[in-house]
């Protein structure tokens, strides 16, 4: 085989279905392996000092030596050899380096690394997909899915020495939150989920949760036979080697009491519990105690995957628990975590020990709005998919700050704060009010109408004649007086606000735009609860019309 040519597809699965035997083999050692809080603060300092010298190992293994890389081309065409590399980030330092690559055309945009645009530089495609961005090297893992929340889900290896990596961080989030040894439960997906990775990561650190629920089961929900049997396995290799984890309980969203309970046995047991979800999935649970009369005071609610926004906290912390998130992708791990000494949950940490990040303008699809977009790039040689200039779609205010918690005195300095999703929040259509609309969503409807703010939805879809509508979705047990009261109440609602959503409330209202359809509001296959979605095709210029969990999870 040359090099660079794909792999067919039976070849693919050998050498998948290869790795993850070596996966299980490897696990029983993985799991014996113990991270003590000294060492995870010295594995941490170290990577912090060595950041220049990673990202240059990393550099030259798995993108000067590997002719699948697409940032091979991309570093050629700006005519940077390694050697220019080295000198570069010698002189100007890693940040600064990547900043100026990124201005010479090495760099990955949302879209192309979602695989919904080609990758062009020069003139030239460069092939991109998913697998080019793999790291070669990985040979211990198991294959795991993106959410596919705003493209096509990809996927990511799970290695162990990934899975190692990320246990110093985890070892100091716990310890610094307060959270080590709390009796937990977690609420993750199965494979292609991240539940399985989540769970027995636990292990090495002496603390696996007591109870693992699913929201999916597997076959039509999103996770195939090969998923659930190698979930199966890995749990099973797990037990027979001593380790005390759990199998994955099927619980569907609707049943999020089950969790207020075991919140509340725990609490009388222990006095304290962690939980462990997505952040609408958490909230699922604080208005499940609430219903019941459960008081969750003691427990603790660690959350990511989505914006924690004030209402959705409000709701959790309204519970007597106390509420703290992360900052998390796929394809990268642990990205930040929040700040101690803060009372805003969406202040995080910077991981900089195995990340750098840099910012570039970025104009959000179909408007002339320019925001700071994320770029990031891994420096470890353990790390999944190897990213360098890669924009992600967040964005968000980064700056340096001497907090004075466990974290800044580790040297994590950098915070990243506001963190907003410029294609989620936006919904394609209404970026101009995407904050606006979430505030009448989460706070202006549930309180004039009753419901929690999972009761509500705007999903913007093309009518019979393809003009763009968007459809308020409104859970069909809430009581409303008309369709035209809610319509009104939003308009209202944008009016007072002024600005670009008085704007399009005026557009909105000559159009007709917005109507009310009364339907319980859609959520990912695994548990998020997305404000704005689309239910519509793409335009043909990427290509293919994807479903609807590719728009929205």
């Amino acid at each position: 085989m040359l090099p660079g040519e794909p792999l067919s597809p039976a070849m693919a699965l050998r050498a998948e279905v290869t790795a993850f035997s070596r996966f299980l083999l490897g696990l029983p050692r993985f799991l014996r392996e113990r991270v003590s809080l000294d060492e995870a603060r010295s594995v941490v300092l170290e990577r912090l000092r060595r950041r220049h010298q990673n990202f240059l190992a990393l550099a030259a293994r798995s993108i000067y030596g590997n002719p699948k890389s697409p940032y091979l081309g991309m570093l050629r065409q700006a005519g940077c050899e390694y050697a220019d590399l080295e000198r570069l980030v010698q002189r100007d330092g890693l940040e600064r380096a990547l900043t100026e690559l990124r201005a010479g055309g090495v760099y990955v945009t949302f879209e192309e690394f979602k695989g919904q645009v080609p990758v062009v530089r020069g003139g030239r495609e460069i092939p991109a997909e998913s697998e080019h961005f793999d790291n070669p090297h990985l040979t211990q893992y198991h294959a795991i899915g993106t959410g596919g929340s705003t493209g096509r889900s990809r996927r990511v290896l799970m290695d162990l020495d990934h899975l190692r990596a990320r246990l110093p961080l985890i070892r100091l989030g716990e310890e610094f939150h307060g959270t080590f040894h709390m009796p937990a439960a977690f609420w993750f997906e199965i494979p292609p989920g991240n539940g399985l990775d989540s769970v027995l990561q636990r292990v090495p650190l002496g603390n696996p949760p007591e109870r693992w629920f699913t929201p999916i089961r597997g076959s039509s929900d999103g996770s195939s036979a090969r998923f659930r049997a190698a979930t199966t396995a890995a749990i099973t290799v797990a037990r027979l080697s001593g380790a005390r984890v759990p199998y994955p309980e099927y619980l569907p969203l609707e049943r999020a009491g089950v969790i207020a309970e075991w919140a509340a046995d725990a609490l009388k047991r222990r006095g304290a519990c962690v939980l462990r979800a997505h952040v609408s999935k958490a909230l699922r649970v604080a208005l499940a105690a609430k219903e019941k009369g459960i008081d969750l005071t003691g427990a603790v609610f660690c959350s990511g995957g989505e914006p924690p926004s004030p209402a959705k906290v409000a709701g959790i912390t309204g519970t007597g628990a106390r509420f703290y998130s992360n900052y998390y992708f796929t394809e990268a791990g642990p990205v930040g975590m929040s700040c101690t000494h803060t009372a805003d949950p969406n202040d995080q940490h910077l991981f900089l020990d195995h990340l750098a990040l840099i910012r570039a303008p970025r104009t959000v699809p179909g408007f002339e709005v320019e925001v700071p977009a994320f770029h990031f790039t891994t420096l470890l040689p353990s790390a999944p998919k190897v990213l360098l200039n890669v924009e992600s779609d967040d964005f968000g205010v980064v700056e340096e700050r001497d907090c004075g918690c466990p974290f800044g005195a580790l040297g994590f300095t950098t915070h990243v704060r506001d963190i907003r999703s410029f294609r989620k929040l936006t919904g394609e259509g209404v970026t101009l009010i995407g904050s606006d609309m979430e505030h009448i969503l989460e706070d202006v409807l549930p309180g004039r109408f009753g419901g929690s703010h999972l009761d509500y939805q705007v999903v913007e879809e093309e009518d019979e004649r393809g003009f763009t509508r968007l459809t308020l979705v409104v859970a069909p047990h809430l009581r409303l007086p008309d369709d035209a009261v809610v319509v009104d109440a939003v308009h209202g609602e944008l009016a007072r606000r002024g600005g670009g959503a008085e704007m399009s409330r005026g557009l909105w209202s000559q159009a007709a735009t917005l109507r009310v359809r009364r339907e319980q509001p859609r959520v990912s296959s695994r548990g998020k609860w997305i404000p704005l979605r689309v239910d519509r095709p793409v335009t043909a210029a990427m290509g293919r019309a994807p479903a609807v969990e590719d728009q929205a999870s």
